[in-house]
């Protein structure tokens, strides 16, 4: 089904870049918008874990350095038969974690240090075992897509607007240029919102079926339940920098809204909801 989705995704995307790059530009416009879809799809496919890790700084860890860690994900590997991802830290006191890759056998698993002082070795494996749902649910690539193709969109919806105002639309003898600079901002603005919204949909209900997945996994839903807990308690105290572009990838929102219309735009379902799926309350 995961599958399914990256490929609806790319192409929906696609589509709407083309249709981007046909506004502003006409069949010139499309040409550009397809060649870079492409680039894109080709990028996310092959390089979007990668960019992401280093985005954060994330470094490789050994064995020796994430014990705790190390011995959690072979045992919850060996379980469920996924190939052992590589485990990377990132050097931030802000508590998280995330995973990312193409394909369970080129899967990796991110964990800041903040994350492992704050948890017990119970809620620790709870954490990693919601990764590992990821990838043995295989939306990590959908994610992964979604976070790049948003950003793709973004950056050519602001190219289409700044072509527009200094006239470098039209094409095919339609009439663009009265309303150019008007379309154009609508452009900026609906665009990113088209993307995040696709986005958000995506990334919330894999979030429910990540936990689902690792509680399944561990036997222990309470676990993770508490460390989602603590983890959006601590998160808020010490806030970690994220693009919104990729925050969708982590456990627990990096970046925090405050509820309200704010909650409609938030990459994960409401903290309460989560913990109450797990336990059958709000919290624990």
């Amino acid at each position: 089904m995961n599958t399914f989705k990256s490929t609806l995704l790319l192409v929906v995307l696609t589509l709407f870049l083309i249709l981007i790059g046909d506004h502003f530009g006409g069949r010139n416009g499309m040409m550009l918008a397809f060649v870079i879809s492409v680039a894109f799809n080709f990028g996310t496919y092959f390089f979007s874990d990668k960019l992401a890790l280093r985005m954060y700084n994330a470094q490789p860890a050994t064995r020796e350095q994430l014990p705790r860690a190390y011995a959690a994900v072979e045992r919850l590997t060996a379980k469920q038969g996924l190939p052992m991802p590589k485990i990377y830290v990132l050097p931030t006191e802000s508590p998280n974690a995330f995973a990312t890759g193409r394909n369970p056998q080129h899967a990796s698993v991110a964990v800041t240090q903040g994350i492992l002082q704050l948890l017990d070795d119970e809620e620790l494996e709870g954490v990693l075992a919601h990764e590992l749902g990821h990838v043995r649910n295989r939306d990590i690539l959908t994610s992964s897509i979604a976070a790049t193709l948003a950003g793709a969109i973004t950056m050519v919806a602001r190219m289409g607007y700044w072509a527009s105002l200094f006239g470098g639309g039209g094409g095919g003898g339609r009439e663009r240029r009265g309303g150019g600079g008007l379309s154009g901002l609508l452009m900026i603005i609906v665009a990113p919102i088209a993307a995040s919204l696709i986005q958000l949909a995506i990334s919330r209900s894999r979030e429910y079926e990540a936990d689902a997945t690792g509680a399944a996994a561990t036997g222990n839903p309470y676990a993770l339940a508490r460390a989602l807990q603590k983890l959006e308690e601590y998160s808020k105290r010490i806030p970690m920098q994220a693009s919104p572009s990729n925050a969708h990838l982590f456990i627990v929102a990096p970046l925090l809204g405050s509820g309200g219309i704010g909650s409609l735009f938030s990459t994960h379902p409401p903290m309460k909801e989560r913990i109450r799926r797990l336990i059958g309350r709000d919290h624990v």
